[in-house]
């Protein structure tokens, strides 16, 4: 996306993670429908006119054909790029890492694709929360324990920490709080007013459907 009218940091960039292999549903969650619509349809739509640019991160050609089939540009205000994962099968660390090398902006929100949950106020209210002093913007639900309760797959990531990431995965170190704690933070409570808990709520099983 060029930058010639927006600075990078007006940019606002959302990576959807949907290189996983599915094991728990038994098929490609992204795909799936979920009242009438496949189910990253629906986070699509919720991120009209509040991004400026989505990357959607996938783990072969055959899905990124699929996915291209189905998902439609014309209906969206923004353009989507499709990326293949540049490391498959290793969790969502390196879908991060190949989407962030993909943005224009300095800064991204993650989304897995098995959240149709997420809100337009969350994706508003998350990005307010950017701060150029930390290099995650991570929500939390127990103070008690920001690490442990902390949804890093509903975060906002700066592209600088790619290096980061790559080290961690070169040394099958693939656990993104792992990530979270070696880099600065800024954790934002979840606390059912500005942010609400049944925007983390995904679709995992059958049965969650």
């Amino acid at each position: 996306m060029s930058s010639d009218n927006k600075n990078n940091e007006n940019i606002k960039s959302c990576i959807i993670l949907c290189g996983g292999q599915s094991r728990r549903m038994g098929q490609d969650k992204g795909s799936m429908i979920i009242q009438d619509k496949p189910m990253i349809k629906h986070i699509l739509s919720t991120l009209n006119h509040h991004i400026d640019e989505v990357v959607i991160v996938l783990n072969d050609k055959t899905r990124i054909d699929n996915y291209s089939s189905f998902i439609n540009p014309d209906e969206y205000t923004y353009p989507i790029t499709f990326i293949e994962d540049k490391i498959k099968n290793k969790g969502p660390m390196p879908g991060i890492m190949t989407g962030l090398s993909q943005i224009s902006s300095d800064y991204a929100l993650i989304l897995p694709c098995d959240s149709p949950y997420v809100s337009s106020n969350y994706i508003t209210t998350i990005f307010t929360e950017i701060d150029t002093d930390f290099k995650a913007i991570v929500p939390y639900h127990d103070a008690e324990n920001k690490l442990k309760t902390s949804e890093p797959l509903h975060s906002i990531y700066n592209k600088s920490i790619i290096s980061e990431i790559e080290k961690l995965v070169n040394n099958d170190i693939l656990h993104i709080k792992g990530l979270i704690e070696k880099i600065d933070t800024k954790f934002v409570l979840i606390d059912d007013k500005k942010i609400e808990k049944k925007e983390f709520r995904n679709l995992n099983r059958l049965e969650d459907v």
